[in-house]
């Protein structure tokens, strides 16, 4: 199979990023043709705001450069991850133009919030889904600022009225049933929305448990529940020493927990990919206290790899991600008191969390290898590819929006 692979990179890299270079690498590792593209937001840096307004429409540019990578290499299938600020949707209508198949992952919660978290002052927002111009947002400057809501509410807007989001794509990704269930809810063709989960192109296989510590690894942001964990460690302390891998916003409060600790708690900032695996598989468990709605998280799927449990929020894909007494156990979001009874629970395991080791391995072996992502792949873009066949006629083909974005 011929597949594009597009993404817009981010300024801040991150799992979007590390999924759409999996994907591509194992399609091309299976014998498939694989072509990139990718803009990168650093780019605005150096646009005008009203340029990088109109880009964020329609960037025709991108199109052409689309439309001419399809009918040049004949690309059945082209997989879209990011497309926002800079790619714009104009992407979708250039590959179906050319003739292929139009695929995009839902890698997080744009199309139905500014911000894309669903998260705002430290709890769920959905004051905007639903509406068909997200004016929320724009009071608050949910994305940046108000400016720059008002764009992005007004492009989505924009591409709701004129039907890109429900007809311009042949198949969504989802990255577990609960973003299916809202993506549907709020608008999605149901019959269009797939649930693929994120995978691991390696398998590091069952770790050590060598050491009777907690890790947390992620942005330290107030969405990946980071009060949270400060409080429970307060009450936790060297019971389970934890170790934080990661930066953020909140940074000085994690250094200033961990210096008031006594030893407890231990801050290591960013470290690579195979730092942070190691210590997923010599970990007694990690601890993933997110209070938004995660879509599909990595660290996670790493941690199951590793044969290492989890304790998580009772939250979005969490719950599903999750079995508790299983491969781990939940607790009520955002209450420390609750986080700490989970902990609690872990710790008086009589086995000291063996079987729960087993079957965190399990559930890995059963849905997040490679093998199972590569067969999840081929057969999405095989109903894409059919999708987009039964579809087609010359409106169909044409490009709506030109005009209307000029």
């Amino acid at each position: 199979m011929r597949v594009l692979m597009a993404h817009n990179r981010y300024q801040l890299p991150g799992a979007e990023d590390h999924v759409y270079e999996a994907e591509a690498d194992l399609l091309r590792g299976r014998g498939h043709s694989v072509v990139r593209f990718e803009l990168h937001n650093d780019s605005l840096a150096s646009t005008s705001p009203l340029a990088a307004a109109k880009n964020g429409f329609w960037n025709y540019e991108a199109a052409e450069k689309i439309s001419a990578i399809v009918a040049e290499q004949k690309i059945e299938v082209a997989h879209f991850h990011n497309i926002f600020p800079v790619m714009s949707p104009s992407v979708y209508y250039a590959a179906r133009s050319a003739g292929a198949a139009v695929v995009q992952t839902l890698h997080n919660f744009r199309l139905l919030c500014p911000r894309c978290t669903l998260f705002r002052a430290g709890r769920i927002c959905h004051d905007c889904v639903g509406k068909p111009i997200a004016w929320p947002a724009v009071v608050h400057g949910c994305y940046r600022n108000r400016s720059a809501s008002a764009v992005t509410a007004a492009m989505t807007a924009f591409h709701g009225a004129i039907g890109t989001w429900r007809s311009a794509v042949d198949a969504y990704v989802a990255l577990t049933d609960f973003s299916r269930d809202l993506f549907v809810r709020y608008g999605l063709p149901e019959t269009s929305v797939f649930v693929k989960p994120n995978f691991l192109t390696t398998d590091l296989g069952v770790g050590a448990a060598e050491r009777r510590d907690a890790l947390f690894v992620g942005r330290l942001v107030v969405e990946k529940g980071i009060p949270t964990l400060l409080e429970a460690w307060k009450h936790i302390g060297s019971r389970l020493p934890l170790k934080i891998y990661g930066d953020g916003p909140l940074r000085d409060d994690v250094a200033l927990a961990a210096e008031r600790s006594n030893g407890a708690i231990t801050w290591l900032g960013w470290k690579d990919r195979a730092e942070v695996n190691a210590a997923l598989g010599s970990a007694s468990v990690l601890i993933f206290p997110s209070a938004w709605y995660e879509c599909g998280p990595l660290a996670v799927i790493e941690s199951l790899a590793r044969g290492t449990p989890v304790i998580a929020a009772n939250l979005g894909a969490l719950s599903e991600m999750i079995c508790p007494g299983s491969s781990g156990f939940h607790f009520n979001p955002g209450s420390a008191e609750s986080l700490v009874e989970a902990v609690d629970r872990f710790l008086s395991l009589a086995d000291g969390g063996r079987q729960l080791r087993e079957s965190a391995r399990s559930a890995f072996l059963q849905k997040y290898t490679a093998d199972q992502g590569y067969d999840n792949l081929l057969e999405l873009y095989r109903f894409a590819v059919a999708a987009n066949r039964a579809s087609n006629s010359n409106s169909s083909r044409r490009i709506p929006a030109a005009n209307a974005a000029e």
